[in-house]
């Protein structure tokens, strides 16, 4: 078959729903009320994926740095709103700001850097390959930030006793939250690293496996995929200490009294 892609007809695709109703089949006989939103969740996937094929089409086929830009705008705007619903704890404005702050800064400088340097892209705003790595640079930022912000906001209301101890005995807020924030970064990197262990033995990344699938050489795809993990930890990492360097500093006043 050489480097023929199989295209997918209609009736295949729609075969593969069929997971979607195991799962269903599943929750149902454990009595997991999941039905409804399994469904959503389908729907909406499949909705979005649909979309973005054709958007993907007409800025592949009308490169130009301005829509670039826009596209990076509106990935970012979704990543921040997406970390904001996932957290069930109400966040402040300031903290909100912070999670917006750290998004936009550490996917960016990792985007900017990755791009120019890494694989020297040109032109820059080259969509082909430009939308496609940002995206997956900023869903895992998303993902790391997330599981930071969940953990920051828990260890402050869970372990206030604490740090308000700290703080009577004369630590700073940096200090009394030193604890909490540590762990905040290491839960937000944990699945990264996770995901480092595992691939090329457990599992095919998804970058190389679209590769692989579309004809490339097994080690361009491996090349590509090494670079491409390396930007991920870079962006997770940097994202994530942004926040928690940031975000601990929401929870005090200019008193240095605890605000929850």
């Amino acid at each position: 078959m050489g480097g023929q892609v199989i295209e997918l007809q209609i009736y295949q695709l729609a075969a593969a729903y069929i997971f979607v109703l195991l799962l269903m089949v599943i929750v149902r006989i454990k009595g997991i009320h999941r039905e409804k939103e399994i469904v959503i969740a389908s729907i909406r996937m499949t909705l979005q994926l649909i979309l973005t094929g054709y958007i993907l089409v007409y800025l592949f086929e009308n490169p130009h740095p301005a829509l670039v830009i826009l596209a990076i705008a509106v990935m970012l705007v979704f990543a921040v709103s997406n970390i904001i619903k996932r957290v069930k704890t109400p966040l402040s404005p300031k903290i909100k700001k912070v999670i917006a702050l750290s998004m936009a800064s550490g996917t960016l400088v990792s985007i900017i850097y990755f791009i120019l340097v890494v694989i020297n892209l040109s032109p820059w705003y080259e969509p082909r390959y430009f939308i496609p790595i940002a995206g997956m640079i900023i869903g895992n930022s998303m993902t790391g930030i997330s599981l930071g912000v969940s953990r920051l906001v828990d260890g402050m209301n869970t372990q206030k006793n604490l740090v308000e101890a700290a703080l009577m005995l004369g630590a700073t807020p940096k200090a009394a939250s030193k604890h909490i924030a540590n762990n905040a970064f290491d839960s937000a990197i944990i699945p990264t690293i996770n995901s480092m262990v595992g691939m090329g033995i457990v599992f095919l990344p998804g970058l190389m496996t679209g590769q692989i699938l579309s004809g490339v050489s097994p080690v361009t795809a491996i090349e590509y995929q090494i670079a491409i993990m390396l930007g991920i930890v870079g962006s997770v990492s940097l994202t994530v200490i942004i926040f928690v360097e940031l975000g601990y500093k929401t929870f005090f006043n200019h008193e240095h009294q605890l605000e929850l």
